[in-house]
């Protein structure tokens, strides 16, 4: 970019239908992993923001939750955040995956944004190049909602320099308005929270994440020990998820500690001592004070 240019800053929404890849492209974005991923859908539950410092802009991006038909209040109050982000977003990246594109759940996406989106097609490593161009073809039909279309994979970071500076070439004019050294605000509870979440996800059968959620009761540092001593308290609604997530001889619990410590100790830099608790807290997912306090909706 031409340090001669006027410096920009503005916010960038990804929108898209669940498991598209939102959270893997904001953390190919953003440069390091803030958001947690996972194959299974509805991985991600809040407005998730990240941050990339240019020599002439500042993006900050905003993940949200895979909009969907919403049967539950968990998932309605998810949908609800992913609206929300919308509003406040200088550019929106409407996300679609090259497979099962432009469906009943894109075209309703698209067709509900307040203003025109970026699309960005993901998953092209996945098809024969040739195909690209279909699906880029099929999307004139919505070429009133749409300003440009960039294809990607955002698992392998192709396409990602591009779209930083079709992004940058669209926010307005402004200052920076978060240090350049900082990539998300999201306090380090709520991605040591997502980290362990994510774990389970991995690991576990379907119906059972959907139904977990994460509260850190304890985060104590040591400095004098470059330590950091985390409680983290994994919440469920039946008795035998509880039995799953323990596994056999602690042995699925013991897994997914190992796992998302080592992620937990990337981001924060200092060694990690993780101890996680199991309980069961019945139709938490129902209950709309519930999921305020496990920190989910707006």
């Amino acid at each position: 970019m031409n340090s001669n240019n006027p410096f920009k800053s503005g916010f960038i929404t990804v929108v898209g239908r669940p498991n598209v890849g939102k959270s893997t492209l904001i953390n190919a974005l953003v440069g390091e992993k803030i958001a947690a991923v996972s194959e299974k859908p509805n991985t991600t539950r809040n407005r998730i923001l990240g941050i990339r410092t240019l020599p002439d802009a500042q993006l900050i991006f905003l993940d949200t939750p895979g909009i969907h038909k919403a049967r539950g209040r968990l998932g309605k109050a998810m949908v609800n955040t992913a609206m929300s982000a919308v509003q406040e977003a200088d550019v929106i990246l409407m996300m679609v995956e090259v497979k099962d594109t432009f469906g009943k759940g894109d075209a309703f996406i698209i067709e509900s944004l307040p203003k025109p989106a970026i699309l960005v097609i993901n998953k092209i490593d996945t098809i024969k190049k040739g195909n690209i161009l279909e699906i880029i073809e099929r999307s004139k039909d919505f070429s009133e909602k749409i300003k440009e279309v960039i294809p990607i994979s955002a698992l392998n970071s192709d396409g990602i320099s591009q779209l930083l500076t079709i992004i940058s070439n669209y926010l307005p004019e402004g200052p920076r308005l978060f240090p350049e050294d900082m990539i998300t605000d999201q306090p380090e509870r709520f991605i040591v929270a997502e980290f362990i979440r994510e774990k389970i996800f991995t690991l576990t059968q379907k119906e059972i994440p959907y139904q977990t959620a994460v509260v850190i009761e304890e985060f104590e540092e040591l400095p004098e020990k470059n330590l950091i001593n985390i409680l983290a308290v994994i919440y469920v609604e039946r008795k035998n998820h509880k039995g799953i997530i323990i596994g056999k001889k602690g042995g699925m619990l013991k897994e997914v500690g190992t796992l998302a410590r080592a992620d937990i100790e990337k981001i924060l830099g200092t060694k990690v001592y993780l101890e996680l608790w199991v309980k069961v807290k019945e139709g938490w997912s129902q209950r709309d004070h519930l999921i305020r306090e496990f920190g989910y909706g707006n």
